[in-house]
């Protein structure tokens, strides 16, 4: 088995490592923690040149005619650059979801507009903040042409900033949880929309969407009305291994970081990697990245492939979630007391690390997953 990267990703990837390194200082990400928009504008558009947030559209709809895969090389730098921009919600979330599920018609609006700069976001979790389908109770009634929707969606990012929202409602009672549920796409800017920024360890821009009798022509249903759920499921997996790979270059400039201090920090006369607890720890951190890697490229192309992935999805975020934990964790024990500063760069990661534990499933979330997979 060929696990190495194709000669276009390896480009890819050095470019991207390249380019952050320049734009995407760890200064600039302080900053963008303070800014109320939570992102540079002018970068975002340097990132659109780039070719970035259309890399897995067809060329048929202003795309770069990239895979998943390339993808996930592509997120697993911005991890490591600790990237604070839109493009999860605007590319992953929305952008796939409108390629899975959109007619022709809806692909050629909003696929070049997600290419160009434009930037989406999705709603779809709730007062309990969980990602099945029971936890959705929000409704959308259909009146003649127009449907109206009333409800509260949490932990929408960006959406303070979004032109448009893909927003998943209960249209009918279904004889499942599953069933009955539509997903729409909608202007963000309309009457009846309203959002706040909700403070969060990561800084990272979540927020509360109020929908107060917003209206949403029948047009902009994406799939099949009463089958969004379906869709769903895709977008999450999608997500899931999309947030797994920022944790993967996470963990890698974590590791990369710790190992760099061991070799410099001086203590009783001699550099503490050269201590068996140190280099304990490092090997470790090694193991644990190494594994976050090969579980998250494994699935990544399972899923370019279009091949069933349910189980490694689940596996993939379970165990790269606690990795992650682990990993910064013991870059803090090398660090010392330093490494717990907020002027340290190190704190960025354990903030961001610890949100994506959370994010599109917990670790708990997947193994009842990974559990019901194997019949359980």
């Amino acid at each position: 088995m060929d696990l190495d990267l194709s000669e276009d990703q390896k480009m890819l990837r050095k470019t991207a490592r390249d380019f952050l390194a320049n734009e995407c200082t760890k200064q600039f990400v302080r900053e963008m923690e303070q800014d109320e928009r939570g992102y540079s504008p002018d970068l975002w558009l340097k990132m659109a040149e780039l070719g970035w947030l259309g890399l897995p559209f067809p060329e048929s709809h202003g795309g770069g005619g990239g895979r998943f895969l390339d993808l996930v090389v592509l997120l697993e730098e911005m991890g490591r650059a600790c990237l604070p921009s839109p493009y999860l919600p605007s590319v992953v979330l929305s952008g796939l979801t409108i390629l899975e599920a959109g007619n022709d018609s809806q692909k050629q609006q909003f696929l070049p507009a997600i290419s160009g700069g434009d930037i989406f976001t999705f709603a779809l979790t709730e007062s309990d903040g969980s990602y099945d389908a029971a936890s959705i109770q929000t409704k959308s009634t259909l009146h003649k042409e127009e449907y109206t929707i009333s409800g509260t969606k949490l932990f929408v990012p960006y959406a303070h900033l979004a032109r448009h929202i893909l927003y998943l409602a209960r249209t009918k009672k279904g004889s499942s949880e599953e069933e009955g549920l539509s997903l729409f796409i909608m202007d963000a800017t309309g009457p009846g929309i309203s959002s706040i920024v909700l403070n969060t360890i990561a800084s990272d821009k979540q927020c509360e969407v109020m929908f107060d009798k917003a209206k949403v022509a029948r047009e902009n249903i994406l799939g099949e009305p009463g089958r969004g759920w379906q869709t769903v499921e895709k977008t999450l997996q999608w997500a899931a291994v999309a947030k797994c790979a920022e944790m993967v270059g996470a963990a890698q400039q974590v590791l990369e970081m710790s190992v760099a201090y061991a070799k410099e920090r001086v203590q009783f006369d001699r550099p503490i990697g050269s201590f068996q607890a140190i280099q304990h720890h490092c090997a470790n951190m090694l193991i644990d990245v190494d594994g976050m890697r090969y579980l998250t490229y494994e699935v990544a192309w399972l899923l370019s492939s279009g091949l069933p992935a349910v189980k490694e999805v689940a596996m993939a975020k379970a165990w790269v979630g606690e990795a992650i934990g682990r990993v910064v964790r013991l870059g803090h024990q090398i660090h010392g007391g330093v490494g717990y500063t907020i002027d340290h760069d190190l704190q960025l990661y354990y903030r961001r690390g610890k949100a994506a534990q959370a994010l599109f499933g917990d670790a708990s979330f997947h193994r009842e997953v990974i559990a019901s997979q194997l019949g359980l």
